[in-house]
């Protein structure tokens, strides 16, 4: 007996709440990709500000929002990005499918002190753009040769995702009276 078939017969029984076999694998997958609206390592972002940019009679705007996250693996570091946010019906219930168009930029803050060992591409934040299928990610990385941390942000969807994407660049630097500077390289595992 599969996974799925123990399922249906020990979970949901035979009465009104019976799903098929299919509609239940659908289920499970929905809420596997739930577990993807979440950010990655990082709490939720700071909203700093919003603009509205199309006025809509009765319902909400469109915006730009403006919002900033700390790295959770670097300290000394902030990202702020701009996104869109659809207004109207859609966008008041939840519904609309955000647009890809997502702006970065990220900014020594103090001095860097990396906590761990991390990937090139490592997932530093990621948010749901639709009601299940988009998310836009922010993903670090090392230029080993130059000691810069490297970020960009850019959205996918489970079919195929968008080209649209935006790269910021922390040079590692001395801040204030510290000299000690660390090696990004040191940190980045291949």
């Amino acid at each position: 007996m599969t996974v799925a078939e123990r399922w249906e017969t020990d979970v949901l029984g035979s009465g009104f709440f019976r799903l098929t076999r299919d509609a239940g694998m659908f289920t499970l997958a929905l809420l596997a990709l739930a577990g993807l609206a979440v950010p990655a390592g990082a709490a939720e972002p700071d909203l700093i500000f919003r603009k509205s940019t199309v006025w809509k009679f009765l319902t909400p705007d469109d915006k730009l929002a403006t919002y900033g996250i700390d790295d959770p693996v670097v300290e000394g570091v902030a990202c702020h990005y701009t996104v869109p946010e659809k207004g109207g019906i859609k966008g008041a219930l939840g519904l609309a499918e955000q647009v890809s168009d997502i702006s970065l930029a990220c900014r020594q803050i103090g001095p860097i002190k990396i906590k761990g060992k991390f990937e090139q591409g490592a997932v530093v934040f990621r948010e749901s753009r639709s009601l299940f299928f988009k998310k836009m990610q922010i993903v670090r990385g090392c230029d080993k040769k130059r000691n810069v941390l490297i970020y960009m942000v850019y959205s996918d969807r489970l079919i195929e995702g968008s080209p649209k994407n935006s790269t910021s660049t922390v040079p590692i630097m001395p801040w204030g009276a510290t000299a000690d500077i660390q090696k990004c390289s040191d940190f980045v595992t291949d």
